[in-house]
């Protein structure tokens, strides 16, 4: 089991940038599928990107490919979500999660992963 502790997001106006990092502790870093998702009150969470150590693949939901890239850093065990030209619609709570490298699920799903950090809010207005 890995324990996930986020920091970074906070408030910004549309067209800024913002990044969140994920820090993982209590199993090797390597050996995990690692996401962010979103979830927004009264929606359900979705997938915004993951990222896997087979082959450094990465995968971005198309509401926000080209503006947010999602990477690692193993040496600090840390998961990272750099998000740039930024809308009211990317307005929501954020969470990293962790999961199996290999599953049956798709990388959007929230059933394939075991662990979330806390989340924290991002929040993009005028």
């Amino acid at each position: 089991q890995l324990q996930l502790v986020q920091s970074g997001g906070g408030s910004v106006m549309p067209g800024g940038s913002l990044g969140l990092s994920c820090a993982a502790s209590g199993s090797a870093q390597s050996g995990y599928f690692w996401a962010w998702f979103r979830q927004s009150p009264g929606k359900e969470r979705e997938g915004v990107a993951a990222i896997s150590p087979i082959r450094n693949d990465t995968w971005y939901d198309n509401s926000v490919k080209g503006r947010f890239t999602i990477s690692r850093d193993n040496a600090k065990n840390t998961l990272s979500l750099q998000m740039t030209s930024l809308k009211p619609e990317d307005t929501a709570m954020y969470y990293c999660a962790a999961g199996r490298l290999y599953s049956g699920y798709p990388w959007y799903s929230p059933s394939r992963y075991d662990d979330w950090g806390q989340g924290t809010q991002v929040t993009v207005s005028s």
